[in-house]
């Protein structure tokens, strides 16, 4: 159950998606699976938090490069957030420029 899927895949990206390319995919399933508009399905939450671990890594230059490199194991170590475990408001204050939140 621990076994992640393939960020790209859960994107639906390409692995040659530019950042544009991956915003915009985060930013429609997010939408599709966002907790307003699912609410208690806990399968949404899941797709939710994944997809958001998923755009964390893909949006970051450095991030990507050690997981294109690497896979999920280059990424440990590295400071990334445990989406898993994460609040739904966690999550949206990490991409407040995607959803227009913010100052």
């Amino acid at each position: 159950m621990d076994e992640k899927r393939d960020f790209y895949e859960l994107l639906g990206v390409d692995r040659k998606a530019t950042g544009d390319e991956i915003r915009s995919a985060y930013r429609k399933l997010a939408l599709k699976f966002h907790p307003d508009r699912n609410q208690g399905d806990k399968e949404a939450e899941q797709k939710f938090k994944e997809m958001s671990e998923a755009y964390d890594v893909l949006s970051d230059e450095k991030k990507r490069q050690l997981y294109d490199q690497y896979g999920h194991e280059g990424l440990r170590g590295q400071a990334t957030r445990d989406y898993r475990n994460a609040s739904f408001q966690d999550i949206f204050e990490s991409f407040a420029d995607i959803f227009g939140g913010g100052d």
